[in-house]
């Protein structure tokens, strides 16, 4: 029984036979929960729901949060994508659009899926649906690429962390645009071999994001963050879908990215003691918001 704790294991196993990386994470996931095949899918089927209806919702948000940090980003870039003002036109600025609306209503506490985590939640939602609206995929498409983004989020979990307060940013955004380059190579039909590239392009590029949210708030620099890692997991799909291969296989990227996280102080892991959060800004709104601010 395949057991996730291996990227190469996985593309292996694919390749072997003849299989999308999807289904192998629905024989894990049927093998590990007994469930049956329709309802797995079935589960991904309302986790996509929740995305798209937070998506919904963080396009008309207009009211700031309790801290004044964030307010309107989502609604004003998806008002640039609409009017077709944008610089680079097409699926990137759509996915930031729909990025920054999952992460603002994540910050207004609204209902959101946290995968991998709260703080990187409009990630893969963000880049997966501005790449399944452009190219006309249907839910069957997204469910398979957000199936194909858990099972290698799985691995990463085993294999280093998920949480910033343990690897920095690195291990939230970072191995969120991961998982969403590998989810969105597999919508594109991509091989499996090219699914593991877009992952490990990606991470790659996020390796020692460090963790410094102003005021311990998961809204600066976190929701914009997750805009620009939507637009780094389409850039890195795009790289693995042209045949580009990353030099470093993936699961050495992932071992890569726990060691950084190890080395990283404990000032830059989600304590708001370290990064932007104690720039001179970040230390008033923390005064401000918080009446004591940072130490």
């Amino acid at each position: 029984m395949l057991k996730l704790y291996s990227i190469e294991e996985l593309v292996k196993k694919a390749e072997e036979t003849n299989r999308p990386i999807s289904d192998l994470v629905v024989e894990y996931e049927m093998n590990t929960s007994d469930l049956a095949r329709e309802e797995i899918f079935n589960r991904m089927a309302a986790n996509l729901q929740v995305m798209k209806e937070a998506i919904e919702k963080g396009m008309q948000q207009t009211v700031p949060t309790k801290s004044g940090m964030i307010s309107d980003e989502a609604r004003r870039m998806a008002a640039v994508v609409q009017e077709g003002k944008t610089l680079a036109g097409g699926i990137v600025p759509l996915a930031l659009a729909k990025a920054l609306a999952v992460a603002t209503v994540n910050a207004t506490m609204g209902k959101i899926v946290a995968g991998p985590t709260a703080g990187s939640c409009g990630i893969i939602p963000g880049a997966l649906l501005a790449v399944a609206e452009v190219k006309k995929l249907d839910d069957e498409k997204i469910i398979r690429g957000l199936l194909t983004a858990a099972g290698l989020g799985t691995v990463v979990a085993r294999k280093a962390t998920l949480a910033g307060a343990a690897g920095g940013c690195q291990a939230e955004c970072g191995v969120a645009s991961a998982m969403a380059a590998g989810g969105i190579v597999e919508m594109m039909e991509g091989t499996p071999a090219q699914v593991s590239a877009a992952f490990a392009l990606a991470l790659k590029n996020m390796l020692g994001l460090v963790c410094d949210p102003v005021a311990g708030l998961v809204e600066v620099p976190c929701v914009k963050r997750n805009a620009m890692a939507a637009s780094h997991a389409i850039a890195a799909a795009e790289l693995a879908l042209a045949g580009i291969k990353s030099v470093i296989p993936a699961d050495e990227v992932v071992e890569a990215m726990g060691e950084i996280g190890d080395a990283l102080p404990k000032s830059l892991k989600e304590t708001a003691r370290g990064g932007l959060a104690v720039t001179a800004t970040g230390k008033r709104i923390a005064e401000e918001f918080l009446g004591d601010g940072i130490k």
